[in-house]
């Protein structure tokens, strides 16, 4: 029987078919991520043109889209690269152990 790393290396037809199986989960991801974003912040131009006293309120002084587009984007930018991170390395850790036979 021979493992799933030897067929990796040796560059058989199911070997592409797994790394190209690992390919496909980690492009899955990104589009998702990707999609995510484009949802909410891109939703932001439409949300402050459909209601435009949101460009009138403040906040302590700021103006609520400058903290929509700073605060808020930002920190779902950093919450979305996080969720990724963890997300490619969990499909990362199942090829891994895929090819230990685990």
């Amino acid at each position: 029987m021979t493992s799933v790393a030897s067929e990796i290396d040796a560059q058989t037809r199911l070997g592409e078919v797994y790394v190209t199986s690992l390919i496909r989960s980690q492009l899955r991801l990104a589009l998702g991520v990707l999609l995510a974003l484009a949802l909410t912040l891109g939703a932001l131009p439409l949300l402050f043109h459909l209601f435009p006293a949101i460009g009138r309120f403040e906040v302590l002084g700021i103006p609520a889209p400058w903290l929509l587009l700073t605060v808020v984007a930002s920190s779902e930018i950093i919450g979305l690269g996080w969720l990724y991170v963890r997300q490619a390395e969990r499909n990362e850790e199942n090829f891994s152990d895929l090819l230990e036979g685990r």
